[in-house]
């Protein structure tokens, strides 16, 4: 494994590459870090190597002045790749990380090997996300009603109580504060604005996207979308909700043959 630091676009970029195979690029969701979503990280390390970094705002990485914008976004991870040398890669995104990934891909298209994009959104005319940036200001009583149905819309009281191993998918993280609260703040603002829809019809590289069918923040109908508008797109629906990639046992599987299947030498 190698951990690093980039500080060429004028903030520390924390990252790690780690695992063995084709070379991934790993975009992370909303308000989450390495460390949150080192299960997934090292699935997928399994079968390629991942160069994963904490986004600008979040995890490790420093917190530039805002507002941000997903062009933002898609240029830290050019940046990144540039200083570690990648040229070409097979890129993952998921939620918040699919909207960066699809920024990416479609202005910097010679460098993706193949796009594999789960529970996310194009934006426009593709369907957009739920906007989170409007729960923080919802009365605690009604986000606390709302949020569970928006990881997955079976999530009442009823279904919770017959499947309690579901429950731990609602598990609260640690509210960011000072500077890092700024951070997730942008994060959230951007997301705002992504609308890819126009742009897609550039794609030509393979694409898998996966959607869950009780999501309630991009649903399957968005995933679908999508993988129409792309010329060489599948759209795959599986079992769950938001968080499908651990309540289907075959979401993972399906995500990793795609990544893994780009054998051919992608070293620059």
């Amino acid at each position: 494994m190698t951990v690093g630091t980039f500080s060429g676009r004028g903030f520390d970029i924390h990252y790690e590459i780690l695992g063995e195979g084709p070379r991934l690029l790993f975009f992370n969701g909303s308000g989450s870090s390495i460390s949150v979503a080192r299960p997934l990280i090292d699935a997928l390390a399994a079968s390629n190597t991942v160069l994963v970094h904490d986004q600008r705002g979040l995890g490790l990485s420093g917190v530039p002045d805002g507002p941000y914008e997903m062009a933002d976004y898609a240029l830290d991870a050019h940046a990144l790749l540039a200083h570690v040398g990648w040229e070409r890669t097979a890129v993952f995104g998921i939620s918040f990380g699919g909207m960066v990934a699809l920024e990416f891909a479609v202005t910097h298209p010679a460098m993706v090997e193949r796009l594999c994009l789960v529970c996310t959104s194009a934006g426009g005319g593709g369907g957009s996300s739920y906007p989170l940036h409007e729960l923080p200001e919802m009365d605690p009583d009604e986000r606390a009603r709302i949020y569970p149905t928006l990881v997955d819309t079976r999530f009442d009281e009823a279904w919770l109580a017959e499947h309690p191993s579901e429950a731990a998918l609602l598990a609260p993280r640690p509210a960011p504060v000072g500077r890092a609260a700024l951070g997730a703040f942008w994060q959230l603002d951007a997301r705002r604005r992504h609308d890819v829809w126009e742009r897609l019809s550039s794609l030509t590289v393979p694409t898998f996207v996966g959607s869950g069918s009780y999501d309630g923040i991009a649903p399957p109908s968005n995933g679908r979308a999508i993988a129409g508008r792309v010329a060489d797109g599948v759209h795959e629906e599986y079992q769950g909700g938001h968080m499908f990639l651990f309540q289907d046992r075959r979401a993972l599987p399906d995500v990793r043959a795609f990544l893994s299947n780009n054998r051919e030498e992608n070293q620059s």
